[in-house]
C-alpha cells in the first residue's frame, strides 16, 4: 500500500477541523476514520500491479560507452492501472531514464523504452520492475514488484581502431598490394619480375635468368598463416588504474587491434586471459568470428587481486602451441615481479617461440619527475626517476634474454604493439 500527498493534505484539513470545530478524541477518530476509508476505498479501486504481464526484448550487448536499448511490453489484462513504473538496473548499467509514468486501460498493451549507457564492463542485469497504481481518487494506491529477467552485455569499447587503417595500409606495402618501388617484403616467395637497377641483387634468380634470356628477380611477401597467441595477464598487475582506466583494459584494447591486424594479415589468432587461473581462452576462431568472439571472452574479465603465476602462463601457452609462434603477453612492467616470477620459467617458451612483451606505462611518472617546485615535488620527481630506471634495467635483462619489450603509455601501446608486429613479419620472424 502507498499514500499519497492528497491523504496528507486530507488529514492536515483534519487537523484543522479536530482544533477549531471538535478539539476531542471522537473528533480525532472521525477525522482518522475519514482519512482510513477515502484510502482504502482508493486502493480497492486501482488497478492490481501484480496481474501486469511484462516482458522485454532489445539490444544484449553494447561497447561501453555506448547507448543500448531495451524494451519493456506491459499488458494489463485487468483494471485501469496509473501511475509509475520504476525499471530498476545496478548503477554501472548507466539507466539514463527516470520512472516511467504509466496509465493503461484495461485490456490494452504499452511499449516503454529504457536507455542504458553502462559504465563498466560486464553483464549487467536488470532487477526487478516495480508498478505503484494509484487509485481514482489519487490518496492511496498499491506497489508491486515483477522480475522480468534480461542482461545487457557491456564489451570492451576497441577505441584503437581508429589505428587500424593505417596499420593495413602498412600491411598492404609489405604485401606487395600497393604499388612500391619494393613489391613486397618478407620470406614467402611471391612471384618473378624483370631486374631493375637498384634491386638487391641477392634476390635474382639465375635459373629464370638462363631461361628468359633476361635478368630477373624474385618477389617477396609476408608469411600467412602463422600462429599468434595473445596471452592477457588478468592479476593484480593489471588491476592499477593508469589515466581513466584500469590497466587491463589499456591491455584489451591493444590486443583488439593486433588480433584485428594480424587476421587480416592471414594470420590466426588465439586468445588468453590468465592470472593463477585462465579466466578467457578463445582457440583458433574462424576470421569472421575473431573479433565477435574476443570482445565477448573479455567482457566479463576482470583484474584479480592476486600475484600472476607465471609457470601457469607458460603451461598454459606451450599446451596450445605446437609451432612455433608469436606470443604476445600483456602485463605489467614490475621489476620484481619479471625477475622473481617470470625470468626463472620464461625459458621454455623463448626457446620454441617468438616472445613480445607489451606493459602499459603510466605517463603520471613523467609528469612528477619533470616537476621539482618544491621539497616535496623533488622527492616525488626522484621516485619517479627510480621508478624509471628500474623499468629501463628490467627491459635490458628481458631484451638480452630475447624478449621484445613495447613500453608505452595508454594512448601509444595499442599502435606500438601493432608496429612491433609489422616490424616481425616484414623482417620474417614469425
Amino acid at each position: 500500500m502507498v499514500v499519497t500527498g492528497r491523504a496528507g493534505v486530507l488529514a492536515g484539513l483534519g487537523v484543522v477541523f479536530v482544533a477549531l470545530l471538535m478539539p476531542s478524541w471522537s473528533g480525532i477518530g472521525v477525522v482518522v476514520g475519514v482519512v482510513l476509508l477515502v484510502c482504502v476505498v482508493d486502493i480497492l479501486l486501482a488497478g492490481s500491479p501484480r496481474r501486469l504481464q511484462l516482458s522485454r526484448d532489445g539490444d544484449t550487448a553494447v561497447r561501453l560507452g555506448q547507448q543500448a536499448v531495451v524494451s519493456l511490453l506491459i499488458a494489463n489484462p485487468g483494471r485501469r492501472v496509473k501511475g509509475l513504473l520504476r525499471d530498476a538496473w545496478p548503477p554501472s548499467a548507466g539507466v539514463q531514464d527516470p520512472p516511467h509514468k504509466l496509465d493503461l486501460p484495461a485490456g490494452e498493451r504499452r511499449r516503454l523504452m529504457t536507455h542504458l549507457v553502462p559504465t563498466r564492463r560486464g553483464d549487467r542485469k536488470a532487477y526487478r520492475v516495480t508498478v505503484r497504481s494509484i487509485g481514482p481518487l489519487g490518496f492511496a494506491g498499491r506497489q508491486g514488484s515483477h522480475h522480468v529477467p534480461w542482461t545487457v552485455r557491456a564489451l570492451p569499447p576497441f577505441n584503437s581502431r581508429k589505428h587500424l587503417p593505417s596499420r593495413l595500409a602498412r600491411l598492404r606495402e609489405l604485401d606487395g598490394r600497393t604499388a612500391l618501388l619494393v613489391r613486397g617484403q618478407g620470406t614467402e616467395f611471391d612471384s618473378l619480375r624483370d631486374y631493375v637497377p637498384g634491386d638487391d641483387v641477392r634476390s635474382i634468380d639465375w635459373r629464370a635468368t638462363a631461361r628468359r634470356g633476361n635478368v630477373v628477380l624474385r618477389t617477396w611477401r609476408p608469411e600467412r598463416d602463422r600462429q599468434v597467441a595473445i596471452v592477457i595477464d588478468s592479476g593484480r598487475m593489471s588491476a592499477g588504474r593508469v589515466g581513466d582506466a584500469p590497466r587491463l583494459d589499456h591491455a584489451m584494447d591493444a590486443a583488439l587491434l593486433l588480433a584485428a591486424l594480424a587476421t587480416r594479415a592471414g594470420d590466426r589468432v588465439s586468445l588468453l586471459a590468465c592470472d593463477s587461473a585462465v579466466r578467457a581462452d578463445v582457440r583458433r576462431p574462424a576470421p569472421e568470428d575473431v573479433l565477435p568472439s574476443f570482445v565477448n571472452a573479455l567482457a566479463t574479465v576482470d583484474a584479480e587481486l592476486v600475484q600472476t603465476d607465471f609457470r601457469v602462463v607458460v603451461s598454459q601457452v606451450l599446451e596450445r602451441l605446437g609451432q612455433r609462434s608469436l606470443v604476445v603477453l600483456l602485463t605489467g612492467l614490475e621489476p620484481a615481479v619479471i625477475e622473481e616470477s617470470l625470468l626463472p620459467v620464461i625459458g621454455p617458451l623463448l626457446r620454441r617461440h617468438v616472445v613480445v612483451l607489451a606493459s602499459v606505462a603510466d605517463p603520471r611518472l613523467d609528469e612528477l619527475e619533470s616537476s621539482r617546485a618544491d621539497l616535496i615535488e623533488v622527492y616525488a620527481a626522484a621516485s619517479a626517476a627510480r621508478s624509471r630506471l628500474d623499468r629501463e634495467r628490467v627491459t635490458a635483462v628481458l631484451t638480452r634474454a630475447g624478449v621484445t619489450v613495447v613500453d608505452e603509455n595508454p594512448e601509444h601501446i595499442a599502435p606500438a604493439l601493432a608496429d612491433t608486429y609489422l616490424a616481425l613479419k616484414k623482417a620474417g620472424r614469425l
